[in-house]
C-alpha cells in the first residue's frame, strides 16, 4: 500500500511540474535562471574575497615576523658586541650581563623563526588558495558573461517564435484553414457561387429549350417578315410617287 502511495505521489509530482512547465512563461524563466547565476557568482565571490583577505593577513603577519626577527637580530649582535667591548675594557660582570641579554635574544630569536616559518608555510598556502579562489570567480564570470549573452540570444529567438506563430495564424486564417468564428471560407464561398450560377445556367436552358419559347421565337420571326414585307411597300410607295415629277 505504502508503494503504490508513493508510486502516485511520484506521479502528481511529475504530472504538475510538467504541467507548470507549459505554463510558464520562458521569458521569466530566463531571467530566474541569470538571477540565480548572478547570486551564485556574488556568492563564490565573497567566499573568494575572504580566502584573499585571509592571505592579506597572514602577509601582514609574516612582516611582522620578519620584522621582529630582524629586531632580535639586531639585540642579540648588538649584546655580543657590548660583552666583548665590556671585557677588552676588563669589566668581566659587565662582559657577563651582556653575554645573558644575548643569549635570552637568541632564544627569542630562534622562537621567532620558528614562528615566522609556521607564518610563511601558513602563507603559502593561502596564498595558493587564493590563486585557486581567483581563478574560479574569473572562471565563474565568464560563465555569468556567456549566460547573459546566452539570454539576449534567446529571448531574441523566442519574440522570433512568437512572431513566426502570429504569421502562422495569419496565414492559417487566409487560407482558409482556420476561419474565425461562423465565418465562411474563401472555398466555401466560391462554392456556393459556382452553385448559383450552373444553376442559372440551367434554368437558362431550360427555358430557351421550351415550346413557349419557340413560339415566340416564331412570332418574332413572323413580326420581322411582316415588317420586312411593309418596309418594301413603303419603297415601291415612294419610287411610284417620284415617277409622274421626273416625266414633267
Amino acid at each position: 500500500m505504502f508503494k503504490v502511495i508513493r508510486r502516485a505521489w511520484r506521479y502528481m509530482v511529475f504530472a504538475l511540474s510538467g504541467r507548470l512547465d507549459e505554463l510558464s512563461d520562458p521569458r521569466i524563466q530566463i531571467e530566474q535562471a541569470i538571477q540565480e547565476a548572478k547570486e551564485q557568482h556574488q556568492r563564490l565571490s565573497q567566499q573568494a574575497a575572504a580566502v584573499i583577505g585571509n592571505e592579506r593577513e597572514l602577509e601582514m603577519k609574516l612582516a611582522r615576523s620578519l620584522e621582529e626577527t630582524e629586531k632580535l637580530q639586531a639585540n642579540a649582535r648588538q649584546a655580543v658586541l657590548l660583552a666583548e667591548q665590556a671585557r677588552a675594557a676588563g669589566d668581566e660582570r659587565k662582559a657577563l650581563s651582556y653575554e645573558d641579554s644575548a643569549r635570552a635574544f637568541a632564544s627569542r630569536l630562534v622562537a621567532a623563526e620558528t614562528a615566522m616559518g609556521d607564518v610563511q608555510l601558513m602563507h603559502e598556502r593561502a596564498r595558493q588558495s587564493s590563486a585557486q579562489a581567483r581563478a574560479a570567480v574569473e572562471n565563474n564570470a565568464m560563465a555569468l558573461q556567456k549566460k547573459i549573452a546566452e539570454r539576449m540570444r534567446l529571448l531574441s529567438q523566442l519574440d522570433q517564435a512568437k512572431m513566426q506563430e502570429q504569421l502562422n495564424r495569419a496565414m492559417g486564417d487566409l487560407s482558409g484553414l482556420t476561419p474565425a468564428g461562423d465565418t465562411p471560407t474563401m472555398d466555401q464561398v466560391r462554392e456556393k457561387i459556382e452553385k448559383r450560377y450552373a444553376r442559372a445556367l440551367g434554368e437558362a436552358e431550360l427555358t430557351s429549350n421550351s415550346v413557349e419559347a419557340r413560339m415566340i421565337e416564331v412570332e418574332r420571326a413572323a413580326i420581322d417578315v411582316e415588317g420586312a414585307a411593309r418596309l418594301e411597300a413603303i419603297k415601291e410607295s415612294l419610287a411610284r410617287d417620284r415617277k409622274p415629277e421626273v416625266e414633267g
